[in-house]
């Protein structure tokens, strides 16, 4: 391993000329001779019923290749999210050990999910760029403390702190796919170019992985690389190129329903599952335990609007799915055509099951599930011609989300059913795998690729690294699949828990909780727990609970066993909104005023100012000319945000209310030139139906009130990361339809913006806020 460096073994005298040099203690350790490159694909929220190579309805030419030229694995299980799936796969070991039981915008302070991957688990990056590897990380990262996602935040969690000599992506759970919060290497960029010109996330970061790859190539072709790539897709939202979506039209008219029964076929005749596979429920958890978010509507009880939207919002996701496996495609070419794919092992997989996140209903706008609001399907109809473009931030319904985790019950978040766990993996390795196109059943884990990717290179996981004593890795090597097609799973334990849910897999026996996540019921003691011969019965359909109690006591306490030892204690089962508005420990002390300056960069919402479910003031000290205009302050997105700018000579509030037309607009008369503190205050009077913050918002310019009027403003996040504060601009995708990216203000000198979330009345704070602004 690395760092067992030689003594000096040279000779060491007065002068140079007569002494013996040794270059053996000071040497780089390289990797052991013929050591692969190692590619891991992972992908966002599929349930294996999705893709072509399980039997699927979406075209993947390019996992489609490799599959039919490596292995396919049908019982690969993820832990049913995706902060946790990655940080297994970071660093081997489970999820809660890596204190990441959640995403990392509902940690809630308790060992096993306090959001900060500990020293006794040490990175993949780590291990493999110390023993001589390229290591490169492309797109999706979500495993860094929402603290720490900051200009000025700290960077220990960032790629290149853990391990990677790259990274080109974005730090948060999800993305705009066309408007990208976008990092590279230690700082945040912006988007290359636009959508107008043909941007798309998924190209990008194909172009990056390539030109990354390209460039170790030139200088160093003998060092073997590893990297992640991990794009957007299949996350909401789904954004899609129009041709892509239209390749599907009409595929999906037939409804999930009718795709369930379609696609167990195909998946039983391709060999993915055994012939008398049966096909689970809808909605299968009981009333008193169910999440009514995550209801499955049958397909016989839409109306026509219904069927249309939900058809069209499946082709768009089918057709961000099939693109993005093209520009991985392209990765792959680049591979082929320097001669590098057939020492390449390439993990083709994704994160956890299909999302319901979309709620029965659907949505054109995802962050309304964050915000615990409604979807309307007259609204959402509007919008039907505009699924998958820069106009919507657009998540099917969870009927496709059952769907495309055919046969199982239920989807993501569900870690005690394989809906929310048994995902794609298919592994290509020309070299090393001398089967090809065959199919492995052998039972594993996310926690088992790391050991695989330690044994076909060579190495171990070290007892002590940095100094730090390190947590063993509970998974197995899969190496053993690759030419044993019936060889025993070697696996004998794996336990999971996710938002309250909870499972537990035992040499082919599996006990489930029937506790929905995230359903605000507790009562953890009062779960029941049923029970299947996964073995047998792959689809989890016959629950023997009650014929073998003895087997359900044994399991469950092994899952207390499992707990105990790896800090999946307590469960919290909080709704997501309650949850993402916790109030978390900051790098920065909270306080009432917070003042920002222009020219800085957009500040995330995770650390900028929280005026949720609270009132608040907004003041800009400007000094105008006669031809002013711009933006002055603007904190999220089209989907939900606020802004203050100045266009046709007056100033102008803006509220988009999770992107709900009309915007709530305010307005000024006629601003003279000279210097002005221009602002506006918002006076929460109580919470509405959906506990949307309710009351009246005031514009000012200078002492005068000039515009009034109600308005409605939201409790939970503007968007679940990107688009952040800024002054002087507004970037990526606007707030208001009434300007467009950037707007900077020109026409005058903007001091600054202050906000305030205290008591203090507004034209107290005009004065304070004025004399802190000119000091900068």
């Amino acid at each position: 391993m690395a760092g067992d460096k030689p003594e000096f073994s040279g000779v060491i005298n007065l002068d140079v000329r007569d002494s013996v040099p040794d270059w053996k203690p000071y040497e780089l350790t390289r990797a052991p001779e013929g050591a692969p490159n190692v590619l891991v694909v992972l992908f966002d929220d599929t349930g294996m019923a999705a893709w072509s190579p399980y039997g699927g309805r979406i075209n993947m030419p390019t996992l489609d290749r490799l599959a039919e030229n490596g292995l396919t694995y049908t019982q690969w299980h993820t832990t049913a999210l995706c902060s946790p799936t990655r940080s297994c796969l970071l660093t081997g070991r489970d999820h809660t050990t890596n204190r990441i039981a959640s995403i990392m915008e509902t940690t809630n302070g308790f060992p096993g999910n306090s959001g900060r991957i500990p020293d006794e688990c040490a990175s993949m990056g780590h291990i493999l760029q110390d023993n001589g590897y390229s290591t490169y990380w492309i797109g999706k990262d979500h495993d860094v403390p929402e603290e720490d996602i900051a200009a000025g935040g700290s960077r220990s969690r960032w790629p290149l702190q853990m391990g990677f000599d790259r990274f080109y992506g974005f730090l948060g759970g999800e993305t705009n796919n066309w408007y990208p919060d976008l990092v590279e290497d230690n700082h945040f960029i912006e988007a290359p170019y636009t959508p107008e010109e043909g941007y798309h996330l998924s190209k990008d970061l194909a172009d990056q992985a390539i030109r990354m790859l390209r460039d170790q190539q030139a200088s160093n072709p003998s060092k073997p690389w590893y990297m992640w790539f991990c794009p957007g897709a299949n996350h909401a939202p789904h954004h899609s190129p129009k041709d892509y979506a239209e390749k599907y039209r009409g595929m999906f008219d037939d409804g999930y329903d009718a795709y369930r029964e379609w696609v167990l076929t195909r998946m039983i005749s391709k060999g993915i599952l055994p012939e008398d596979t049966q096909l689970t429920p809808f909605n299968p958890i009981l009333e008193e335990q169910q999440n009514p978010i995550d209801h499955v509507k049958p397909w016989e009880e839409l109306n026509d609007d219904e069927k249309r939207l939900f058809s069209r919002m499946a082709e768009v996701f089918a057709g961000f799915s099939e693109y993005t496996d093209a520009q991985v495609g392209r990765v792959i070419d680049y591979l082929e055509e320097t001669g590098q794919l057939d020492n390449t092992i390439v993990f083709y997989c994704a994160d956890n099951g299909a999302s319901g996140e979309g709620t029965e209903s659907g949505s054109v706008n995802e962050n309304k599930y964050f915000n615990n609001y409604p979807d309307d399907l007259a609204e959402n109809m509007t919008m039907i011609d505009k699924l998958g473009t820069p106009d919507t931030y657009n998540h099917y319904p969870t009927g496709w989300a059952a769907a495309f985790s055919t046969p199982y019950q239920m989807f993501k978040r569900y870690a005690q059913y394989a809906g929310g766990t048994c995902d794609p993996l298919v592994i290509h390795w020309p070299k090393g795998i001398q089967a090809k196109g065959e199919i492995r059943h052998q039972y594993h884990h996310v926690t088992d690729i790391v050991p695989t990717i330690l044994d076909i290179i060579g190495l171990e996981m070290p007892d002590v690294y940095r100094g730090v004593k390190q947590i063993p890795l509970p998974g197995v090597s899969m190496r053993y699949t690759f030419d044993d097609g019936d060889a025993p799973t070697q696996k004998k334990r794996q336990f999971y828990t996710i938002g309250g849910t909870r499972g537990i897999w035992q040499d082919g026996w599996k006990a489930a909780a029937t506790h929905a996540p995230m359903n605000g019921k507790g009562n953890f003691d009062k779960d029941a727990w049923e029970l299947y011969h996964t073995d047998v019965d792959r689809s989890e359909s016959n629950d023997l609970a009650g014929q073998y109690p003895e087997k359900v006591k044994e399991l469950v306490d092994a899952w207390f066993e499992e707990a105990h030892k790896n800090y999946a204690l307590p469960m919290d089962d909080r709704s997501v909104m309650e949850m993402l508005t916790t109030e978390r420990p900051q790098a920065e002390p909270t306080r009432d005023r917070y003042v920002y300056y222009p020219d800085t960069s957009p500040v995330p919402e995770g650390v900028a100012v929280n005026v949720r479910g609270r009132s608040f003031k907004i003041l800009a000290d400007v000094d105008l000319e006669a031809d002013a205009e711009g933006v002055l302050f603007a904190h999220g997105s089209r989907f939900g945000g606020h802004a203050l700018f100045i266009k046709d000579n007056k100033l102008h509030y803006v509220y988009n209310f999770l992107g709900i037309p009309p915007e709530q607009t305010f307005v000024s008369k006629e601003l003279t030139p000279g210097p002005h503190v221009l602002g506006m205050e918002f006076i929460r009077e109580s919470a509405g139906e959906h506990k949307e913050s309710v009351g009246t918002c005031r514009l000012y310019v200078d002492e005068e009130l000039v515009d009034e009027g109600p308005m409605r403003a939201q409790v939970g996040k503007f968007t679940l990361c990107g688009d952040g504060l800024c002054v002087g601009y507004d970037s990526a995708d606007t707030v208001s339809r009434q300007y467009t990216n950037p707007f900077p203000f020109t026409g005058g000198k903007l001091l600054g913006v202050a906000i305030d979330v205290g008591k203090e009345q507004y034209r107290d704070l005009e004065l304070e806020a004025a004399a802190l602004l000119s000091v900068e």
